[in-house]
This record gives structure tokens, C-alpha cells and sequence, in this order.
């Protein structure tokens, strides 16, 4: 990887804190990094009122609009 020499310095330091060469220090931070992100958009928590409002919409969906109506009447291009 091309980076600045300072950034460079600066993994170099904090993977040799940790005992590691830059590439394991590398991957292993993009690693947990790509977790925190694919969490962020699969896990949330909610507590008390905002769960119960949370559950309550699950529960009691809109109705489906007229587009919505129309959408699961035609038939799939597959069928025809």
C-alpha cells in the first residue's frame, strides 16, 4: 500500500505496542472495522417505549398502497 510516511510511522509504532508487523496490524484492524460496520447495519438496541413502539409496528404493518396492490397482481415475467 502507498500511504504518507507519517501514517506509515504511526501503524508502524502502534503494531510494534502490540508486537505484531504492519500487515497483521493492517489486516486486523480493517477486519474489525468491516465488523463494526456490517453490526452497525444488522444490530441496533433499543430500550423500554422505543422497543415496545418498535414491536408494535412490526406487528401492525400499514396497509399496502394502491402501488403495492398492483405490484403483487402482475405476474411475473417467468410465468407468462
Amino acid at each position: 500500500m502507498r500511504i504518507e510516511s507519517g501514517t506509515q510511522q504511526l501503524i508502524d509504532e502502534a503494531a510494534a505496542v502490540l508486537g505484531k508487523t504492519r500487515t497483521e496490524f493492517m489486516v486486523e484492524s480493517a477486519r474489525l472495522h468491516a465488523i463494526d460496520i456490517l453490526l452497525d447495519q444488522r444490530l441496533f438496541a433499543l430500550g423500554g417505549e422505543s422497543y415496545d413502539a418498535f414491536a408494535d409496528a412490526l406487528d401492525r404493518p400499514p396497509t399496502p398502497g394502491p402501488k403495492l396492490t398492483s405490484l403483487m397482481a402482475r405476474k411475473p415475467s417467468w410465468q407468462k
